[in-house]
């Protein structure tokens, strides 16, 4: 027995978004934006920590900073098709990422990161 495997034209899930190769691209620039700004941010932090460095316990403090970031960054940024717009809602929802970072992506798929977006901002409420 085979698994079911993609086509050109279909996925093997009902419900996965199918993206254009003009999408794919606007995707990745967006995605690779987000990812460099949340890193940016993240080494900033820790330069100033590590300037802040007087004993041993600030050092552990560093590691367990940098450890804890990097586990979320892992979870967080999943440049699977599958999850894109799971990720974008999320980005969109925290500011990492503007509408306008999103631009030409298909309604379908807007509408989809909108909702999450929304619905994270409701959930927080």
């Amino acid at each position: 027995m085979t698994s079911p495997s993609a086509t050109q034209d279909s996925y093997p899930y009902q419900n996965e978004p199918v993206w254009s190769k003009s999408e794919k691209a606007i995707a990745r620039k967006a995605f690779d934006a987000a990812l460099g700004r949340e890193l940016h941010e993240v080494t900033q932090e820790a330069k100033r920590m590590a300037n802040e460095i007087q004993q041993s316990s600030d050092l552990w403090d560093l590691e367990h900073y940098l450890t804890q970031g990097r586990r979320e960054i892992d979870r967080k940024y999943d440049y699977r098709y599958s999850r894109l717009t799971q990720v974008f809602g999320r980005l969109l929802y925290e500011n990492r990422l503007g509408e306008e970072d999103l631009r030409g992506l298909g309604e379908d798929k807007l509408k989809s990161i909108r909702s999450l977006a929304k619905f994270l901002a409701e959930d927080a409420a």
